[in-house]
């Protein structure tokens, strides 16, 4: 995290047949990066590059794969023997290649200061160096009052998804998200779990939490902790399943297999024998989600 921040079935919709067309023969082609936060983990990585190579694909431009911070960590080794890009390495070559204007497409639920801290800091670093340093982003992934409804439907989808492959009915359903300070960021989960509990009905419970947030009065907007949240379920009532709506883009330390979660997880069903726990799907895994990014895309055009 950066500093100061940190039982219906769905039917998922056919991507459009169009493709939006970025290229404009009057003006020249920024280069296109899809960014995230990045990733000591390999799989974060590697699940970064498999969704720029769609979205590359959806709106027929090349979109690198870039990451803020972390990814220059991990070896080449473990990632197909190509090392993976942070903001500011990709930049400084491009820009030693005589390429100047950038536009990046932010893998961010809410409004991050990653995206509006650290991106024009790392781009107006460079300047003295190298001249001119354009960065353009997009919106982020839910950008409020009007919010994502393609988000909602697809967690909505990941949780019936989810209660579909276990043979169970989504009665309890936490949406967990990983924290901010930032009250607008949490906002974000609050508008999407609103959302999510008018298509999940009033036969279902659903709570939220996070899933780490800093100590003190001024960051309990954020809501209850997961631990503590799954830790009071099953003292309820061990023997109804919990089904964990996963507000998490990709793999990581955080989301990914032994990462933060699958061990709050585990300590909570270690405490309650019986207790079922069934985590969903990533935002990622889902097809829509380059839908979203396309639209992204061709608003920075």
């Amino acid at each position: 995290m950066f500093p100061g921040e940190a039982d219906r079935v769905i039917t998922r919709r056919p991507a459009p047949r169009c493709v939006p067309r970025l290229r404009n023969r009057d003006y020249p082609m920024p280069t296109m990066m899809l960014i995230d936060n990045g990733s000591t983990r390999p799989g974060s990585t590697l699940a970064l590059r498999r969704l720029a190579a769609a979205l590359s694909e959806r709106i027929d431009t090349e979109v690198h794969p870039v990451s803020l911070q972390h990814a220059d960590k991990v070896a080449a080794a473990d990632l197909d023997g190509r090392p993976a890009w942070t903001l500011g390495p990709f930049l400084r070559r491009h820009l030693e290649n005589g390429e100047h204007d950038f536009a990046a497409v932010p893998l961010f639920f809410g409004p991050s200061r990653a995206l509006s801290r650290f991106v024009p800091e790392t781009a107006a670093a460079l300047e003295p160096e190298l001249g001119p340093c354009h960065v353009r982003v997009a919106p982020e992934l839910c950008p409020l009052p009007t919010g994502e409804p393609r988000l909602v439907e697809i967690i909505a989808d990941h949780v019936h998804t989810t209660a579909t492959a276990q043979g169970i009915a989504p009665s309890r359903v936490v949406l967990v998200d990983h924290g901010s300070p930032i009250p607008e960021v949490t906002a974000v989960r609050r508008w999407i779990a609103d959302g999510l509990g008018a298509r999940l009905g009033p036969e279902a419970s659903l709570e939220q939490a996070v899933m780490e947030r800093r100590q003190g009065a001024e960051y309990a907007f954020n809501g209850e902790l997961l631990a503590t949240m799954l830790q009071q379920l099953g003292e309820c009532d061990p023997h109804t399943p919990v089904i964990l709506a996963m507000l998490f883009l990709g793999p990581g330390r955080h989301a990914g297999p032994d990462g933060d979660i699958a061990g709050i997880c585990a300590a909570a069903q270690s405490a309650h024998p019986g207790l079922q726990i069934h985590p969903t799907p990533l935002v990622a895994e889902h097809p829509l989600l380059v839908e979203i990014l396309a639209d992204r895309a061709k608003s920075l055009t």
